[in-house]
């Protein structure tokens, strides 16, 4: 009898502990990176009929988060990213300045391909989408000085990630690649005063894009290095921005130089703070 209860007794705990395993909690893994790096900035509607690059420093913030989610079996994860810049630009002459500010949230689904030749190797693709909205302002221009952008995309994303170790120390590189193939943006006509929507003159002022009115690519590098008890990611992001819309071409080009801190955390309350089962990451 007591072969029994002790019997029934452990196969009960090896049931409980395998169910611990398979219900692992997910983790979430957050960076928040300060980049410093170069503007290219052109745009018609500011400079009418002159094709004028102005030129200067930019400063980005960038916080991304990551996680897998139980969707197709936990083979997808979904990623966010809020994206805060700004930037001051000058013409050759150094007559003229552009200031320039933009705000972005990008929310992407990507399946997870894990098990693949080599070690250490993930490849992830999918959709995202991305809502911005910014200024072009010119310091030079009384009458039109703003260039207003707001635009909504739909993107093709991919990402690569390698876990890799030199001198035992371990690192984590990432490749990430954002192209947009559909959506809609705003662009006020040719020499169309901003007064005049308010007049009612409002056509043309939504348009569909894609790749026959705007170009734009995104590529995302970082490497994550441990020191001490924290994890710091360096990065180097590249951001091309062209459209050709209601006669008005504009172009937006960043290179940017990017150091943050990463986290990984789970978020959970109550009795579940002491629980130390080990976590499963979207990202290592």
């Amino acid at each position: 009898m007591k072969r029994t209860v002790w019997l029934i007794g452990g196969l009960i705990g090896v049931s409980l502990s395998l169910a611990a395993q398979r219900e692992a909690p997910l983790s979430t893994d957050e960076s928040t990176m300060i980049g410093i790096g170069g503007y290219n900035l052109q745009d018609t509607y500011l400079s009418p009929g002159i094709n004028i690059n102005y030129t200067g420093l930019m400063m980005r913030v960038l916080n991304e988060r990551m996680r897998v989610t139980c969707l197709a079996d936990e083979h997808i994860s979904r990623q966010q990213l809020v994206n805060v810049e700004f930037g001051s630009t000058h013409n050759g002459a150094e007559t003229a300045n552009i200031y320039a500010g933009f705000v972005d949230y990008d929310l992407g689904y990507h399946y997870r391909f894990t098990e693949l030749p080599i070690d250490g190797l993930k490849l992830l693709t999918g959709l995202s989408t991305r809502i911005s909205g910014g200024f072009l302002y010119n310091t030079r221009n009384s009458n039109n000085p703003v260039s207003g952008k707001a635009d909504f995309d739909l993107n093709l994303s991919g990402m690569a990630i390698y876990n890799f170790c030199v001198a035992q120390l371990p690192l984590t590189f990432r490749y990430q690649m954002e192209v947009p193939f559909a959506g809609v943006l705003f662009s006020l006509n040719k020499g169309q005063p901003y007064y005049f929507i308010s007049e009612g003159d409002t056509e043309g002022l939504i348009r569909v894009s894609s790749f026959h009115n705007k170009q734009v690519m995104r590529n995302y590098f970082t490497l994550d290095i441990p020191v001490g008890s924290f994890t710091v990611r360096m990065g180097y992001l590249n951001s091309m921005y062209r459209t050709n819309v209601n006669d008005i071409k504009t172009h937006v080009i960043s290179n940017a130089f990017m150091i943050g801190i990463v986290k990984e955390f789970i978020a959970f309350g109550g009795k579940n703070l002491k629980d130390k089962s080990k976590y499963r990451s979207a990202y290592y």
